[in-house]
Parts: structure tokens; C-alpha cells; sequence
């Protein structure tokens, strides 16, 4: 089970980083949420795999799985939901703006042209 279950996040995480060395938009999008996957697997798994144990402790049980984890999954989820739509959000009107989804920079784009007397001191 836990070769199955490393093989898995090891798989997510190389589609999630193939994706994300393209150069448009939605496959960037698409590789973040892949890498996002395999880290809340890989959360999950560090809490180790226990299957029909409950995860609080009651009177009479000696086995429990420990629920951090799973906590540290769930709101992983929810943090990733919220990112993944602002990413959308920002590609659509990125999309909208120029008429292309590429990701690409252009070196000219990178470096912002400042006047001739920007790097003075305006004393």
C-alpha cells in the first residue's frame, strides 16, 4: 500500500511540474492544482495509513489514528480551492486583456524603464 501510495505522489508531482513548465496559462493551473494534490497526499501519508481506527480517543480503545493530518489536509484543501480560483480569475482577465493565455516573459517585459533622472538623488 504505501509503495502505491508514494508511487501516486510521485506521478502527481511529475505531471505537476510538466505542466507547469508551459508556457500557457491553463496548464499552469493544472500543474499547481497536480502538486497541490501530491502535497496533501504526502500529508496524509506522514500521518501514517491506519484503516478502521477511529481518530479520537475513547475509553476502551487502544489503537487511534492521529487526526492532525487529516486536519492539515482539509484545510490544505480549502486553501488550495481558494488559490486555484484566484489563479483562474487572474488567467481569464490576463486572457481578456491581452487575446493570448501565454505565459511567457519577454526580457524587455521584466525591466521597467525608468527617465534619466529616476536614479538621482532628488536632493
Amino acid at each position: 500500500m504505501e509503495f502505491l501510495l508514494a508511487s501516486a505522489i510521485g506521478i502527481l508531482m511529475a505531471v505537476g511540474i510538466y505542466l507547469l513548465l508551459e508556457r500557457r496559462m491553463l496548464p499552469v493551473i493544472v500543474g499547481l492544482s497536480f502538486i497541490s494534490y501530491a502535497v496533501n497526499l504526502f500529508l496524509l501519508a506522514m500521518g501514517r495509513l491506519a484503516i478502521d481506527k477511529p481518530p479520537i480517543i475513547r475509553p476502551g480503545v487502544t489503537d487511534y489514528t492521529d487526526p492532525l493530518p487529516q486536519a492539515l489536509v482539509l484545510t490544505a484543501i480549502v486553501i488550495a480551492f481558494g488559490m486555484t480560483a484566484l489563479i483562474v480569475v487572474l488567467g481569464l482577465r490576463a486572457y481578456l486583456e491581452t487575446g493570448s493565455d501565454a505565459a511567457d516573459v519577454e526580457r524587455t517585459d521584466m525591466v521597467r524603464e525608468f527617465g534619466a533622472g529616476a536614479h538621482r538623488d532628488s536632493r
